[in-house]
């Protein structure tokens, strides 16, 4: 058996703020088997703006928050799924909306950039989201194999484009799914909980989704409602809006005796593929 945890944060543009915060709630953890932690989208700022996040970028591999959080890894004996945070790109005036995931031993393991860019109208205090305006979008669809068996890589709007998990399962089917995220209030009200559980079912696979919540320094407030959903579309464990942890252990038997007794994976006629 292994671990499943989330994150919930309230973070700040205070990357050294959030970063004690991180490493205060793993420094409380137990750890007796291996463990996987996500960490929220924009975990190390958050309320500062786009432009706040392109000042904090960073070189992959090299960097003060990857420094940090290769320590923390190492120090709790903890994967951590660094949520997102700016990494430098080809352009000066853009940075890649990038998750990490950082082994047990402090050691980076993949780089997943969020390939869906969030530039919408929203019925909420912050209106226009344009995330292009900083943010170069990915072109590569990320998942590997772990301790905790075939992970997917993707972050927050991502969860609203089913393909980009069926192109992830493409050749091996997904064990688990990470979503770091930080969805409105607004969009989270109305689709959080149906996103993630249909993604959850028809990958019959493990979610887990970590979340920013409450109000920011920018205004922009955030559902929350972090959770880890099981193959069968159950929540085994949920923080509405709160800051915290939550936790859930991934159960082979029961993705075995799912995927066994409905074989969606091989019946399926349809392939997706990244345009």
């Amino acid at each position: 058996m292994v671990k499943l945890m989330a994150l919930q944060m309230t973070s700040t543009p205070d990357v050294t703020q959030n970063l004690d915060f991180v490493e205060h709630q793993l420094a409380e953890l137990v750890i007796t088997e291996p463990t996987l932690v996500v960490l929220p989208e924009c975990f190390a700022c958050f309320g500062g703006g786009d432009k706040a996040l392109l000042n904090i970028a960073e070189f992959l591999g090299d960097g003060l928050i990857q420094t940090r959080l290769m320590h923390m890894a190492k120090q709790y004996a903890v994967w951590l799924v660094a949520g997102s945070m700016p990494l430098k790109s080809a352009s000066a005036d853009k940075f890649t909306a990038s998750c990490l995931l950082i082994n047990d031993a402090g050691e980076l393991v993949t780089e997943y950039q969020k390939i869906h860019l969030f530039d919408v109208q929203v019925a909420d205090n912050t209106q226009t989201y344009c995330e292009s305006r900083y943010t170069q979008g990915g072109t590569k669809i990320v998942s590997v194999d772990t301790p905790f068996g075939h992970v997917g890589l993707a972050i927050c709007y991502d969860v609203r484009f089913p393909g980009l998990f069926q192109a992830m399962a493409e050749h091996k089917a997904l064990d688990v799914i990470v979503l770091p995220a930080a969805f409105t209030q607004k969009t989270g009200q109305a689709h959080w909980q149906a996103l993630l559980t249909a993604r959850a079912v028809e990958n019959q696979c493990y979610l887990v989704a970590a979340g920013q919540t409450g109000i920011h320094a920018n205004q922009r407030q955030t559902h929350g409602h972090s959770c880890i959903i099981s193959p069968w579309g159950e929540t085994l464990a949920e923080i509405p809006q709160s800051v915290g942890m939550i936790h859930a252990q991934l159960d082979p038997t029961i993705l075995n005796r799912i995927r066994r007794d409905m074989p969606v994976y091989t019946h399926n006629k349809f392939r997706s593929y990244l345009v």
